[in-house]
């Protein structure tokens, strides 16, 4: 499945200096999912002792990033 990255997401990746394919990693083999009342999904995982979490959506065709912190 596709992943695309809204404009703030890529901007919060820039700030925090996180990776696609650390985000990616985060999404494929996540240690916790939540999902969220508003539709929302949030994915969680450890990489190089550092914690980043991930808010998305699911499309019919994508994964839509909303943000990484």
């Amino acid at each position: 499945m596709q992943i695309h990255y809204t404009e703030h997401a890529q901007k919060r990746m820039k700030q925090r200096a996180i990776t696609l394919p650390e985000v990616e990693h985060v999404l494929m083999h996540p240690t916790f999912v939540l999902k969220h009342t508003d539709g929302r999904n949030e994915s969680g995982g450890t990489i190089n002792n550092r914690k980043i979490r991930v808010i998305f959506t699911l499309q019919e065709k994508h994964i839509k990033v909303i943000t990484v912190i």
